[in-house]
């Protein structure tokens, strides 16, 4: 009978399906922690990524015009409101941002302290840190933390807009029977526009925040050559604008990051009179000179080369003055702070050869009646650039107005791709680049 039994007992499924619904809510226990657990982990990484990005971005933005632990210091501040828990703070720290620069080609890192090109920024929260994130249900099991690590780099660059081309926060008009050479850039932040009879190589950019504002004729695409493809949408912040009081602040103090590199003399408020000569300006010496009651200041017919001249006048370049390698600076407001009838050259005209170029900076709008020739040039002004220019006197150009541009027919813009224009006044843009 016993044996009967114990057979019996060996083939008695009931309560079998108490022992599995067992094992399946501790599966399904083990599940639900994974679910809740790696949910919170992922959401915790999302928190870290958004962390070091802008940790980066604010550690490169503030080493533009700061020293190294001071753009450091100041991104760190950004990390109260970056990160939502307590145990979260030593994710990031000094040590983790790290300056250097960005090889495009190789798509790699390469650590500079005095760089300020680009930034890594690491963010751990790791068993090694002592502040792992911590799991919710997995703990009950023994698996009671995470560890989760995020990188972020960021890289400046500047956009071939503003290294050769137009760039406009108002219209950009020009009129009839251009050549923009492949490279060259015309950009508005308002519109474009255009008459007929243009030529625009490959590889030449017209842009605007809607295309639909492009403003040329009825047969404006079959009368323009190019066109169609050269077209891009898109807005920029014109960000040297922003920058022109730095910019003058600098050269004024004698600021190795704004001063050209032939300057070695600053020279006080030693240039009088309403009329410069040529021979009044030595070469190597910064100028500053002041015109009461909003007065005019005339440079004579003639070379300047090597030279910074900063005053508050509306400044006349008569015909035939050629500035080559000097930055000249107007505080004015006028209109026509920097004018000129005819004959006006900015640049050494070098063939795109290093160096000879030349600044205008303006606080007011530049006007020139005919023939300008710019040859490695750059103008910024706050207000409105309006000029004829010489049909083949430009190569290397960059024009950038807090107004409109307007410019007249029959030019041919040449491109240097950056050569000559080394001395140019740049803005950095930002950008994630892994």
């Amino acid at each position: 009978m016993k044996k009967v039994h114990f057979k019996a007992f060996l083939s008695d499924e009931d309560g079998s399906a108490t022992v599995m619904s067992l094992y399946m809510v501790l599966i399904g226990a083990v599940m639900t922690g994974l679910a809740i657990d790696f949910q919170k982990r992922h959401a915790d990484k999302t928190h870290l990524q958004i962390a070091a990005d802008s940790v980066a971005h604010g550690a490169l933005y503030s080493r533009e015009t700061s020293a190294a632990g001071q753009a450091k210091s100041d991104a760190l501040a950004l990390l109260d409101k970056m990160l939502p828990r307590t145990n979260m703070g030593p994710a990031i720290t000094t040590a983790d941002i790290t300056f250097g620069t960005w090889d495009v080609e190789n798509e790699t890192f390469l650590a500079n302290e005095g760089s300020r090109d680009a930034v890594r920024v690491y963010a751990g929260m790791t068993e090694y840190r002592g502040n792992p994130t911590p799991n919710l249900i997995l703990s009950a099991i023994g698996f009671k933390t995470f560890d989760v690590a995020a990188e972020s780099i960021y890289s400046t660059y500047f956009p071939p807009c503003f290294l050769e081309g137009f760039v406009a926060e108002d219209v950009v008009d020009v009129q009839s029977n251009n050549f923009y050479g492949s490279g060259f850039c015309m950009h508005s932040n308002t519109y474009v526009s255009l008459n007929s009879n243009n030529t625009f190589e490959a590889g030449s950019i017209v842009s605007m925040p809607n295309l639909d504002d492009l403003d040329i004729p009825k047969s404006g695409f079959d009368k323009n050559a190019g066109l169609s493809t050269a077209l891009r949408s898109g807005s920029y912040r014109i960000r040297i604008l922003d920058k022109i009081d730095d910019i003058v602040n600098g050269l004024r103090l004698g600021n190795s990051d704004y001063l050209p590199s032939g300057i070695y003399s600053i020279v006080g408020n030693s240039v009088s009179g309403n009329k410069i000569e040529p021979a009044d300006m030595e070469a190597g010496r910064l100028y500053t000179q002041s015109c009461g009651g909003g007065g005019k200041l005339t440079f004579e017919s003639g070379t300047y080369s090597n030279i910074v001249h900063i005053s508050n006048c509306e400044v006349k370049f008569s015909q035939g003055v050629i500035i080559q390698d000097s930055v000249i600076v107007t505080t004015s407001t006028s209109s026509r702070s920097f004018n000129s009838p005819s004959g006006f050259q900015l640049g050494a005209n070098d063939n795109c050869a290093a160096g000879g170029g030349a600044a205008l900076i303006t606080y007011g709008g530049v006007s020139v009646a005919s023939d300008l020739k710019v040859f490695g040039g750059q103008i910024i002004a706050q207000g409105d650039i309006d000029f004829a220019a010489n049909a083949n006197g430009m190569e290397g150009v960059s024009f950038v107005a807090g107004g409109s541009i307007d410019s007249t027919s029959n030019m041919s813009m040449g491109y240097c791709d950056g050569e000559g224009m080394e001395a140019a006044f740049q803005a950095d843009y930002f950008r994630m680049v892994h």
